[in-house]
């Protein structure tokens, strides 16, 4: 233990330290301890100027050292415009829009691989700028006989991609990650490059799968596309899930 400098001490010149060192070595013991859990490489507003000095490109405030600058990102100013920021890109869509597959961030699994999507075929991921999302129109459908219930989806496509069709395929519930998963619902995802790819929820109830029934139909002229899916009956779903009962297939 140094006796030397310690206050009150007889080896003689050692003083109480001053308001101004205590405040010095306080801020240093901080910004130590915020070094052990905040990464500045990591931090997208954290910029090193020429001079020397610290800006925050968030606030635009100019810090003498890194210390100052961690102890203004926990202040209200560039607490109120981080939450600003996040609303802002929020409402614009553009903070939870995953840059390869266009859907929202948390959107897993479930067979995007034959959407094209994301590099499940075992190719090259390719970076593919998107230009937003396609103009659709939903139509509720009745089949005449059956008393089928079922949608018509229609969607526009005016700026494809060369040689590129459009794809759609159906996501469960409990394979995305962005709401909560509800075993009442189920997702009609259709995906075509250069557009992000469109999710529809619909209800979790089983498909019917005949040709006459479930078709796609893809028009290169109009540059139009169209889903149509056809529900079970509700006598048929019971059928169904009855063992040694099967429903039309």
């Amino acid at each position: 233990m140094d006796y030397q400098n310690r206050a009150g001490s007889k080896f003689g010149g050692g003083g109480v330290a001053s308001h101004s060192a205590t405040n010095a070595d306080r801020r240093e013991r901080l910004r130590k301890l915020a070094l052990e859990t905040i990464d500045l490489d990591k931090d997208p507003y954290f910029f090193k100027n020429h001079v020397g000095s610290f800006e925050c490109r968030l606030c635009l405030t100019v810090h003498q050292n890194d210390g100052s600058y961690l102890a203004h990102t926990q202040g209200k100013k560039h607490q109120t415009n981080l939450a600003r920021r996040a609303a802002k890109e929020q409402k614009e869509g553009k903070a939870q829009v995953d840059p390869q597959t266009g859907l929202p961030v948390g959107v897993v699994g479930a067979g995007f691989g034959a959407l094209g999507l994301g590099s499940a075929g075992g190719g090259p991921r390719r970076n593919v700028v998107k230009i937003g999302r396609p103009g659709y129109k939903i139509t509720k459908v009745r089949d005449p006989v059956t008393r089928q219930q079922g949608l018509l989806f229609q969607l526009q496509y005016p700026d494809i991609g060369q040689g590129v069709t459009p794809k759609w395929q159906i996501m469960s519930a409990f394979s995305q990650r962005v709401e909560e998963p509800d075993k009442n619902f189920q997702y009609l995802c259709v995906a075509a490059e250069p557009y992000e790819t469109c999710g529809f929820k619909i209800p979790a109830r089983e498909l019917d799968k005949r040709d006459d029934k479930q078709f796609d139909f893809w028009d290169p002229d109009s540059k139009e596309y169209w889903v149509q899916i056809m529900f079970m009956t509700e006598r048929e779903e019971r059928f169904n899930a009855a063992p040694g009962l099967g429903g039309r297939r």
